[in-house]
């Protein structure tokens, strides 16, 4: 018999921690316990999400247990790094919300604990890992429908809810920044789609254009990117309008030498109904595609790779990459780099 992953949960301080618990356990994971010492509203809502998952008073519980695989990280975003190497030095593998990390310091310690340890290091980048379109375009993709990808552009607009987050929220040391924090997205993306393993960020800009009673917050941010394989721009903000019917209008272009594929993630404004709209335009095909069965791999090879010590999810440079040129896109928007 097979043996089950059994996860774990360090911080929960932001509501991503519900998808990236809850499609392990659709891998097949027993998720066996949590700790959290911030946020009691989300822990309420934890609680009655996963009723028979017993909540531990000391993280050491969770970190001297030989039995627990992987812990899934989504504290404060600065506190990620240490929560993480603190599990990989106890000799645990990490999935970590994104961002991993703040600080290109941050970033080194990582690096520095994988090395050492031998231990899985992965970012859940949900708009990729948790996005049945994003499956299908991958599909699309290495069939070869749109040619060579020469080109990404992403667009990460976000609802704001300003009254429901938490005080760190709007600190820009503790989350890091608006290129650091949602722009990983589609810097992963970018990596990804062109086949790149480095690049360089060309431009970078941040604002807070209409949030000045929280100046620590940027609410506007935008990226470019450039590789020997293609190009980025992306686009991530906190501007949702009160009308749209969810969080943002995510979408990603995906520009081939032969033809382009279009992703509306999570609505579409013209009405059709559902969520995961995907367009594909080449040389013989003009057509919106089905997502429904695309599923969500990474969840599945994460497991696999826990169990079997693969790399087959997401390699570990690429996730060390993206973290990369995330922070190091926010230092040039603010003039640090």
């Amino acid at each position: 018999m097979s043996k089950s992953l059994k996860i774990a949960a360090l911080g929960l301080e932001h509501r991503h921690v519900f998808g990236m618990a809850q499609n392990l356990i659709d891998a097949g994971a027993e998720f066996v316990g949590w700790w959290n010492d911030r946020d009691p509203d989300l822990r309420a809502s934890f609680e009655k999400r996963f009723p028979s998952t017993p909540q531990v008073d000391d993280k050491s519980e969770i970190l001297n247990n030989p039995d627990i695989d992987l812990i899934i990280i989504a504290a404060k975003s600065s506190d990620r790094a240490d929560l993480a190497i603190e599990a990989m030095n106890a000799g645990k593998d990490v999935m970590a919300d994104k961002p991993g990390c703040t600080t290109l310091e941050q970033l080194d310690a990582l690096k520095e604990c994988v090395a050492r340890t031998g231990r899985i290091w992965s970012v859940d980048f949900s708009e990729r890992f948790e996005v049945a379109s994003v499956t299908k375009a991958a599909e699309l993709v290495a069939e070869g429908a749109i040619g060579r990808v020469i080109q990404t552009i992403g667009m990460g607009p976000h609802r704001l809810n300003k009254e429901t987050r938490p005080e760190w929220f709007f600190d820009r040391e503790s989350y890091g920044g608006i290129l650091t924090d949602i722009a990983s997205h589609q810097i992963d993306q970018f990596l990804f789609f062109t086949g790149s393993v480095d690049a360089e960020v060309t431009m970078a800009n941040v604002a807070n254009y209409v949030n000045p009673e929280t100046p620590g917050l940027q609410d506007f941010g935008e990226l470019a990117v450039k590789s020997d394989k293609g190009h980025g721009y992306v686009r991530v903000d906190w501007y949702t309008p009160d009308a749209l019917p969810t969080w943002g209008d995510g979408r990603l272009t995906i520009l081939g030498t032969e033809g382009y594929i279009e992703l509306r993630k999570y609505v579409d404004v013209a009405g059709a109904e559902g969520i995961d709209h995907l367009y594909l335009v080449n040389g013989s095909r003009c057509e919106k595609i089905d997502c429904s069965k695309a599923g969500l791999p990474y969840f599945a090879r994460i497991t696999n790779d826990v169990l079997n010590r693969t790399e087959t999810a997401v390699t570990q440079a690429h996730t060390f990459k993206t973290m990369e040129l995330s922070i190091k896109a926010q230092m040039l928007a603010e003039g640090r780099l």
